[in-house]
C-alpha cells in the first residue's frame, strides 16, 4: 500500500505559496455523550470491584487536573512577571521621546489600566486577555523603535538605549516562558480530551480547553519583515 500523502506523486496537492498559520483563540467545553454515562453504568452493573476501580481513576484524575492547572496557573504567573516590567520600562522610554512617538490614545490607556490595575488585575486574566495585553506592548515597543529610527539623536540618548536594551531583553524571557506555559496548555488539552476517565471528570466540572499564548500580530509582520539590505 503506498503512502496516503506521498510528497512524490505528482497528483497530490501542495501549496508554492505557503500558508501563514494563525491560532484560533477559542475556549472549548468539554462535553461527553450517554455513551459515557452507560460506560459507568455498565462498570457497577457487572462487578463492584470494575466500579470501586473506577472511582479511585477519577479521584486520581481529578488530582491530576487540579495539580496541572496549578502549574499553568503558576507558569502564566511568570509572563504576568515579565509583562509587568516590560510595560513599567516601555512607558518610561515612550515618555522621553513622547514628542517623537505619537502612540494613539487606546495605547496609553491600555497601558495605564495595566499599571493601575497590576498585580490585582491579574488574578482574573483569562488566556485571551493575556495574549492581547502582551500584543499591546509588541506594538508600543514597535512604534517606539520607528521613531527611533527617524530620529537618530533619540537613540543616542543613554536611558532611552538601556530602555530599549531591557525590553530585548525581556521580550526574549516572556517568549522562553510562553514556550514554557503552551506546553502545559497543550497538555491540559491533550488530557481533558482523554477518555474515559480524564474527560468525563473534565466534563462534569466544566472544563474547557485553553488558549495557548499567541505571537502577536506586530512580531508576525517583523517576522516577515528584511532583516538585511
Amino acid at each position: 500500500m503506498a503512502n496516503a500523502l506521498d510528497e512524490m506523486d505528482p497528483t497530490n496537492p501542495t501549496m508554492e505559496q505557503g500558508k501563514d498559520v494563525g491560532v484560533i483563540a477559542k475556549q472549548v467545553p468539554i462535553k461527553v455523550g450517554v455513551g459515557s454515562t452507560v460506560f459507568v453504568v455498565i462498570l457497577w452493573v457487572l462487578a463492584i470491584i470494575p466500579g470501586i476501580i473506577y472511582l479511585w481513576r477519577r479521584q486520581m484524575a481529578g488530582n491530576h487536573l487540579r495539580q496541572l492547572e496549578q502549574k499553568i496557573n503558576a507558569n502564566a504567573s511568570e509572563i504576568d512577571n515579565y509583562l509587568e516590567q516590560r510595560v513599567v520600562i516601555l512607558t518610561n522610554c515612550a515618555q522621553l521621546v513622547e514628542k517623537a512617538v505619537k502612540l494613539d490614545e487606546d495605547t496609553y490607556k491600555a497601558i495605564a489600566a495595566y499599571r493601575s490595575g497590576h498585580p490585582e488585575a491579574l488574578k482574573d486574566t483569562s488566556d485571551v486577555e493575556r495574549n492581547d495585553l502582551a500584543a499591546t506592548f509588541d506594538g508600543v515597543s514597535r512604534g517606539i523603535n520607528v521613531a527611533l529610527e527617524r530620529y537618530p539623536e533619540l537613540a543616542a540618548h543613554k536611558e532611552i538605549k538601556d530602555a530599549m536594551q531591557q525590553n530585548s531583553y525581556l521580550q526574549r524571557e516572556i517568549t522562553a516562558a510562553r514556550t514554557v506555559y503552551n506546553d502545559s496548555v497543550n497538555q491540559w488539552n491533550r488530557d481533558v480530551n482523554e477518555w474515559p476517565v480524564k474527560m468525563i471528570f473534565a466534563a462534569k466540572h466544566g472544563y474547557t480547553t485553553r488558549v495557548p499564548f499567541i505571537a502577536s500580530q506586530e512580531i508576525k509582520e517583523q517576522a516577515r519583515g528584511t532583516f538585511f539590505n
